[in-house]
C-alpha cells in the first residue's frame, strides 16, 4: 500500500519514472515491474524465519542481480528490516543512494542496529512523530513525513448495500476481526478470536478482511463453516461500518484508529519466539496507537493474556454506548491528528516522501542527465 502510494505520488511529478523490485498486488497495479513477489517474504517470528532462510536468500540474490542489470538511480526500501537493511547495504556498496521509507522500529528493540541505517541509508523517511528525533539523535538523516494512512477518508459505503453484498444482518452490531497479514501469525491468532466470537453469541456479525498477502482459501479453512464469520476483501470499509474490532498488533491497529473504530489489540507468537524476543523490547506498549498517545488507549492482550474471556470482557466495555467507548473514540481521534503531522504544505504524506525522493534522484543524476530514472 505504501509503495503504491509513493509510486503514484512520484509519477505525478515525473511520469517517466520506472520502478522495479519487490512488489505486491497494489504496487504491480501501479506499474512496478515485479522481480520478487512480496507474498514470498511474508514470514514473521524468530524461529519461524529459520526454516525459510534458504528461500529468502535466493530471493535476495535474485533482486540484487536484477539491480546490477538495471542499474537504478535510487533504491527505496520499505519496512521489513531483516531483508531490507541487507538490500540497503548492497545498494550502498554500488554507489546507489538509499531511501528508507517506513523505518524499522529499532526504537522498540535492537536499538544498536541503528548503525546500519547510519552507514547504508542516505535518507530516512519516518511515519511516526517520535521517530524523527530518535533517529536524528543517533546520526541518521531522518524526516517525519506523516503516516500514509492518516489522510485516508472514511469509505462512503451504504450499510444496507454492504450488508446485502456480504450477506450480513444490518440490524446486528458488526465486529471486524483482523488476525494479521502473514500465515503464521494468522494461525496463531485466529483460534482464540473464533472462541471469543463464539462466546459473544449470535447477536453479532463478524467481518474478516483477508489481507492481500494471504490466500482466501487458507483463511476459509481456518475458520471452517462458521456462518457468523464473513470474509471481505477490504479492511477500511469493514472497520468504518463496524461497532468495534479485534485487531492483531501491527498496521491494522493504525487503520482502526484512522477509521475511529474502538478495538482491543491481540497478539500471539510461538512460546520460544516470545521468550527470545520479549526481553529485548524497550518500549512500554505493543500497540502503535498506545505508543503514539503515550498511554494505554486500547487494551493489549498479548500472549498468555490473549484469551477469549479477556477479549469478550474488553469488548463489552467498548461496544455499548458509555464513557469507555466515548473516551476511546476521542483518544483515537487525537492519535490520528498526531499521525498527520503539520499540514502547512497540504501534502499527503506520500507526497512529502515523493519530494524527498525526487531531490535525491536529481542529485544522483547531476551532471549525467538520463531520459528515464529507474527506482
Amino acid at each position: 500500500m505504501y509503495g503504491a502510494q509513493l509510486m503514484e505520488a512520484l509519477r505525478r511529478y515525473d511520469p517517466s519514472l520506472e520502478f522495479f523490485g519487490v512488489a505486491g498486488e497494489r504496487m504491480r497495479a501501479s506499474g512496478c515491474d515485479t522481480v520478487v513477489d512480496a507474498k514470498e517474504l511474508s514470514v514473521v517470528g524468530i524461529t519461524e524465519i529459520l526454516s525459510h532462510l534458504p528461500k529468502i536468500w535466493g530471493l535476495f540474490r535474485k533482486l540484487i542481480i536484477e539491480a546490477d542489470h538495471r542499474r537504478p538511480d535510487l533504491a527505496i526500501v520499505i519496512d521489513s528490516p531483516a531483508f531490507n537493511w541487507r538490500v540497503a547495504r548492497q545498494m550502498h556498496k554500488r554507489g546507489v543512494p538509499v531511501v528508507y521509507y517506513v523505518c524499522p522500529q529499532f526504537w522498540a528493540w535492537r536499538q544498536g542496529r541503528v548503525r546500519f541505517l547510519r552507514k547504508y541509508v542516505t535518507k530516512a523517511l519516518v511515519i511516526f512523530p517520535f521517530e524523527e528525533k530518535f533517529y536524528r539523535d543517533r546520526g541518521v538523516d531522518a524526516s517525519f513525513v506523516g503516516h500514509p494512512l492518516a489522510d485516508l477518508p472514511c469509505p462512503a459505503v451504504d450499510r444496507g448495500a454492504y450488508a446485502v453484498q456480504h450477506t450480513l444482518d444490518a440490524a446486528k452490531p458488526w465486529i471486524t476481526i483482523m488476525p494479521g497479514s502473514r500465515p503464521k501469525e494468522v494461525r496463531m491468532n485466529v483460534p482464540e478470536i473464533l472462541n471469543a466470537a463464539h462466546r459473544l453469541g449470535p447477536g453479532y456479525e463478524f467481518l474478516l478482511p483477508v489481507a492481500p498477502t494471504l490466500d482466501q482459501t487458507f483463511v476459509q479453512k481456518l475458520i471452517g463453516a462458521r456462518s457468523e464469520i464473513h470474509l471481505v476483501d477490504q479492511a477500511l470499509p469493514a472497520l468504518a461500518q463496524s461497532r468495534a474490532g479485534i485487531i492483531a498488533s501491527g498496521t491494522a491497529t493504525v487503520e482502526a484508529a484512522v477509521m475511529g473504530t474502538p478495538f482491543v489489540m491481540v497478539y500471539r507468537v510461538s512460546p520460544l519466539t516470545y521468550a527470545l524476543g520479549r526481553p529485548r523490547v524497550k518500549v512500554s506498549h505493543f500497540a502503535m496507537v498506545n505508543l503514539i498517545a503515550g498511554e494505554e488507549v486500547v487494551t493489549e492482550l498479548v500472549q498468555d493474556r490473549f484469551t477469549a474471556e479477556n477479549v469478550v470482557s474488553e469488548l463489552q466495555k467498548i461496544v455499548p454506548e458509555g464513557p469507555d467507548r466515548r473516551t476511546m473514540i476521542e483518544k483515537l481521534a487525537e492519535v490520528k491528528s498526531r499521525l498527520r503531522g503539520e499540514q502547512r504544505d497540504h501534502l499527503h504524506p506520500a507526497g512529502r516522501a515523493a519530494e524527498a525522493v525526487l531531490e535525491l534522484v536529481r542529485g544522483a543524476q547531476a551532471g549525467t542527465p538520463a531520459p528515464t530514472s529507474r527506482i
